[in-house]
């Protein structure tokens, strides 16, 4: 069974940073599209950031594109997102997700993943 934990969120003003981190487990194959996405309350998803495990290669939504980083351990099966510059608007719900490696960017964008976290909240205050 497939299971991915976050951590790391909380309540931070604006320009400060956060590290948020998901442990995934009982994903057999190594080589995959790891991401991160988030929902504002009455906002659609939005993919944040998608990494291949493999190759290293990452895709950022331009929102986040230069503050945001997306990164892993493979000892520790975790992933990261540093989140630095933090602004009001980056407030929402963070979920990590994974999924086979087939069009990593594409799920960037589609935020089309078929294992997701149970989120970790991040608010930045102004």
């Amino acid at each position: 069974q497939v299971q991915l934990v976050e951590s790391g969120g909380g309540s931070v003003q604006a320009g400060g940073s956060l590290r948020l981190s998901c442990r995934v487990s009982g994903y057999a194959e190594s080589r995959r599209c790891l991401g991160w996405y988030r929902q504002a309350v009455g906002k659609e998803r939005e993919g944040v950031a998608t990494f291949y495990t493999d190759t290293s290669a990452a895709f950022y939504a331009d929102s986040v594109k230069g503050r945001f980083t997306i990164s892993q351990d493979n000892a520790k099966n975790t992933h990261y997102l540093q989140m630095n510059s933090l602004k009001p608007e980056d407030t929402a719900m963070y979920y990590c997700a994974t999924d086979t490696r087939t069009l990593c960017e594409t799920r960037l964008r589609q935020v089309d993943f078929t294992y997701r976290g149970q989120g970790t909240q991040v608010t930045v205050s102004s």
